[in-house]
This record gives C-alpha cells, sequence and structure tokens, in this order.
C-alpha cells in the first residue's frame, strides 16, 4: 500500500522544491507578439514569478523553477499566448493583472475577461485591462445607470467613452452626450479671453482628445455639427429630457447635490447614464460633493449600480498606483487623527459640562 504524501513531511517539502520544466511550442508570428519589446513581457512573467527562469529558442518557450511556480507561471504564458491568437497585445499591465487573477482563482480565464474588445479605432484597440475595469464594463452594459468611482487612471472616463461610441455605433442610441461641470482646479479661468465657449472649451478638452483618439477625427466635427454627439458643461443640461441616449457626466466630484439631481433627473426613455469621478479631488469652493452624497442616497434602487476601481485598476505609469496608495494612506492617518482629536475635544466638553453643572446645583441646609 502506497504511503500518503502528507504522512512523510519530508517528501511533501521535496515535491514542492522538485524543479520542473516546461516547453511550449508557439508559432513565429505569436511569438513575436508574445515577447514584446525588449521581451518586455516575458520579463514580466520572471517577475512575477520569482524563482522562475523563461527562455526562448525557436519556436520553444522554457520554464523552469520549483514545480509550483513553474506550474504557475505556465498556466499564465498558455494565457497570454490565447490573448495574441486571438489577435489582442497584452502589455505588463495585462501579464500582471492576469497573474493576480490566477493567483486568486486558478480556474479563471484572464484571456476571456482581458480580451474582449469594446472598440478597434486605427488599428488600436481598447478594452478592459484589469478585473475592476471588465466589472465596471459590464455594469454599464447591465444597468440603466452606472457610477464609475475611483482614483485618477483607472480609465473611468475613457471605457464610459468607449462605449457610448460602441452604443452609436450598433445603433443603440441616437447621439452621445458628454458633460462635466465646470469648476477650476484652484486657477481662476474666468479672465481668459474670449466668448464664452472660448472659456468652456478648456474644461471639456479632455473630452474632445478622447473623442478624437477613438473616431476618426474628420468625422468628430460632422457629427458635433450635426448633434449626434454633443459636448457641453453641466449646467446646460437643466429643462432638458434626454431620450435615446448615452450621456457621459465626467468629473462628477465637483457637482453640488442640487446638480447631481438635476442631471439623473434628466434620463429620458432608451438611454443610459454613466457617471465617473474621483471623490479624493475635489475642487468645489464649499459645500458637500454630489458624487459623495448620492453613493449614500441611491445605494439600494434597483438598476443603479456603483462600480469602484482601485489602485490595481491604475493603467498609467506604474508610478501613477503607487501615488494613490501613498495618497490614500496619507489621507486615513489624517482622518484617524481628526478624528481623534474630535473625540479628545467631545470628551473635554462633556466633562467641562459636568463640572458646570456640578457648580450650579443648589446646596441643601440642614433640617
Amino acid at each position: 500500500m502506497a504511503e500518503p504524501e502528507s504522512s512523510n513531511p519530508d517528501r511533501s517539502v521535496a515535491a514542492r522544491t522538485e524543479e520542473v520544466e516546461h516547453v511550449l511550442l508557439v508559432d513565429g508570428l505569436a511569438m513575436v507578439r508574445l515577447l514584446g519589446p525588449q521581451d518586455r513581457l516575458l520579463t514580466t512573467v520572471e517577475r512575477e514569478h520569482p524563482g522562475v527562469s523563461v527562455h526562448v529558442r525557436g519556436n520553444e518557450i522554457t520554464i523552469t523553477g520549483p514545480a509550483p511556480q513553474a506550474d504557475a507561471a505556465r498556466r499564465l504564458v498558455e494565457e497570454l499566448i490565447t490573448m495574441v491568437r486571438e489577435g489582442h497585445d497584452p502589455g505588463p499591465a495585462e501579464v500582471s493583472t492576469s497573474a493576480r487573477m490566477l493567483g486568486q482563482d486558478g480556474s479563471a480565464s484572464p484571456s476571456e475577461v482581458l480580451g474582449q474588445v469594446i472598440l478597434t479605432s486605427r488599428g488600436k484597440t481598447i478594452k478592459a485591462k484589469t478585473v475592476g475595469q471588465r466589472a465596471y464594463v459590464d455594469a454599464i452594459d447591465e444597468n440603466t445607470i452606472v457610477f464609475g468611482i475611483g482614483p485618477a487612471g483607472t480609465g473611468k472616463t475613457y471605457l464610459a467613452m468607449a462605449k457610448a461610441v460602441q452604443a452609436l455605433q450598433r445603433k443603440e442610441v441616437n447621439r452621445i452626450i458628454l458633460t462635466r461641470p465646470a469648476v477650476e482646479a484652484g486657477e481662476r479661468l474666468g479672465y481668459l479671453p474670449g466668448t464664452l465657449t472660448d472659456k468652456i472649451d478648456p474644461y471639456l478638452r479632455p473630452l474632445y482628445d478622447a473623442l478624437n483618439e477613438m473616431m476618426d477625427p474628420e468625422i468628430v466635427p460632422k457629427l458635433l455639427a450635426a448633434g449626434t454627439i454633443e459636448v457641453a458643461p453641466l449646467a446646460y443640461m437643466r429643462g432638458r429630457t434626454l431620450n435615446d441616449s448615452f450621456i457621459v457626466l465626467d468629473e462628477a466630484q465637483n457637482t453640488t447635490p442640487e446638480q447631481m439631481k438635476m442631471f439623473l433627473t434628466r434620463l429620458g426613455f432608451g438611454s443610459k447614464i454613466v457617471v465617473t469621478g474621483d471623490v479624493t479631488q475635489i475642487d468645489l469652493p464649499t459645500g458637500a460633493s454630489g458624487l459623495r452624497l448620492v453613493t449614500r442616497v441611491l445605494k439600494d434602487v434597483d438598476d443603479i449600480h456603483f462600480a469602484h476601481l482601485t489602485s490595481e485598476d491604475v493603467v498609467r505609469h506604474t508610478l501613477v498606483g503607487r501615488i494613490v496608495d501613498a495618497y490614500g494612506e496619507y489621507d486615513a492617518v489624517r482622518q484617524a487623527q481628526r478624528f481623534e482629536r474630535e473625540q479628545a475635544a467631545e470628551f473635554a466638553n462633556r466633562a467641562e459640562r459636568r463640572g458646570a453643572a456640578r457648580d450650579h446645583q443648589p446646596k441643601r441646609g440642614r433640617s
């Protein structure tokens, strides 16, 4: 009778530390796309699985290392091969995201989650690049109103606009409406020369830039002139009912509660709304943010979804994610210190009130 592995600790340790080798065959074109510039994709695989060596010779990829790490690296490379064979060009961010997905759930399929293309424009594909982004995009498909809340660089606005362009191309809507509140980020722009439109355009420029990336730049002006695409400040939304439209409200953290209510009640038949914002970057001079309030007011309403993105969903330079985390830690410490000060002040006030009450109590004379 064979001895159970668990009854022999030395054998279990040996099995975990045993060096194994996996050889994967990849055709030439897929190999070029899999390696990436300066072999950076396979370098990322090695970084995600320390102790594993990845070597390429001809059409063969050889993965060597301790059994558990080598097996995980092989599974990751197989998923990357599936992506490139399906026409996708994964980058280091997708490699790291895929490694995290497989580490959390060995049965997950990153090639399915991250391989679904939203748009293709001038040879460039737009798609979710993290698990959080994929959940956000799916929520847009499944709900009438979606709030995308998260730090800078998580693709909140970019993916929302890509879904809007996709819906227009599929004739699911008749027009796209993109809007932002016109609030300065610590700068006074009111004295800029030009007409009202000239002064408003700088606030809306990021939306125009994204449109030109997702569509033929020669078509965009025609669609704007025809009203098929409208880019306007939030104040222009008052009094309107928006039917058969895909509406994106960007920088929603700079809306007041009254503006947020006004905007959401513009929803008409056949329309979809996506609201994006970062509650850590509020530029309102005074008062509460409409985005913060709405997360409490509408959290239990059906057909409204709140998608919360994090630093793990940042797809800009890797430093951006670390910057977001550093500010988050700093704000958490500041908030804890503020809470402690408020608690101490409240305790002191209660003690002072009790002392004052004792001083004012009438003294009882002897009977």
